[in-house]
């Protein structure tokens, strides 16, 4: 069992230092470019990627071990694992936000998967809708948002009220349906060399994709659907970099990355 949790663990870190090594990612930051982050490169993620070793050890043995029926409860005590694990991204990068999302997401499916070794009968799907069940309904609590002071909103938060849009969370209650729906198949019928495969998975999860990180950037929604058309123009083999600009948070290309670690 301690090599199944040490292998969860690497295949953590793994799916990150693969997904800043992707490139070209116009927006993003990958070995040829830092895009529109100049506090960033390929070397702070690297950092960033082996600083949160401990945090995936403390995930996957809080799946382990969890005995409690109520999923919701493993889910709260990993959320004071990810407090801490971010405070110690930020001291590793100096305060420049790297895998915020990812200590979130890859957090959330290390523990799952954890928890379903010990529970075959459930598929982690189930599992990570169990754990986030009533999410955004309490981080997005309509009269509570309206009563804070707009200063003092998220940009996840704002976007929520002007467009609806639950984001990450959203994405996650419902199990990481683009992940297990569009990115992991898209990879098993990749070909090509990794690095070949892995663009033209992260092109098909662009296109199909509400990105929160490029409304937020734009500041209109209509940015979504231009997106959407120019990563389908990138996959007909058009230079990518040329036809597609923007910032596309690669949370769930990280996490494909990890969902399909047997064959990547």
């Amino acid at each position: 069992m301690e090599q199944t949790s040490a292998k969860l663990v690497n295949d953590a870190i793994r799916a990150m230092i693969y997904e800043v090594s992707v490139n070209p990612k116009p927006g993003l930051v990958d070995p040829v470019s830092s895009g529109p982050h100049p506090d960033m490169d390929v070397f702070l993620f690297i950092d960033s990627a082996l600083s949160l070793h401990h945090y995936f050890e403390q995930s996957v043995d809080l799946g382990m071990n969890f005995t409690a029926t109520d999923l919701t409860l493993m889910f709260k005590k990993l959320r004071t694992f990810g407090i801490e694990a971010e405070k110690t991204m930020f001291k590793a990068t100096n305060g420049v936000n790297t895998h915020k999302g990812a200590v979130f997401s890859l957090g959330v499916l290390t523990c799952a998967e954890a928890y379903r070794i010990k529970h075959p009968q459930l598929d982690l799907t189930t599992i990570v809708k169990r754990m986030l069940k009533g999410l955004t309904a309490s981080d997005y609590d309509i009269e509570k948002l309206h009563a804070k002071p707009v200063e003092q909103l998220t940009a996840g938060e704002k976007e929520f009220l002007r467009y609806g849009i639950k984001g990450i969370r959203g994405e996650a209650e419902a199990g990481y349906p683009t992940v297990m729906q569009i990115g992991v198949p898209a990879l098993k019928k990749s070909q090509g060399t990794t690095m070949q495969r892995l663009l033209d998975t992260f092109m098909h999860i662009v296109a199909q994709t509400e990105d929160t990180n490029l409304i937020k950037r734009a500041g209109r929604h209509d940015v979504v659907e231009e997106a959407h058309q120019q990563s389908w123009a990138a996959r007909r083999r058009r230079p990518a970099a040329t036809i597609w600009h923007g910032s596309i948070k690669n949370i769930c290309s990280t996490t494909t990355v990890w969902a399909v670690r047997p064959i990547c």
